[in-house]
């Protein structure tokens, strides 16, 4: 299973690219490819899920439809 499955998929039902969490946290691409390889501890996955939120929140978006 891939690792930080649960990041990934909010962000993905939330309409978020990881390379937008990658620009609010100011680090490159590469990097936040490299912080999601492995299973990140309970506390920064809540800090994940909250810029997930916020970026969401400021485009007025809380779910897309993602087809199968």
């Amino acid at each position: 299973m891939l690792a930080n499955a649960d990041i990934r998929s909010t962000a993905k039902t939330k309409g978020v690219r990881l390379w937008e969490i990658a620009e609010f946290l100011k680090v490159s691409d590469p990097t936040m490819t490299r912080m999601l390889r492995r299973e990140l501890p309970n506390a920064e996955k809540q800090r994940f899920f909250s810029i997930i939120d916020e970026i969401a929140s400021k485009r007025g978006q809380t779910e897309v439809s993602i087809p199968n």
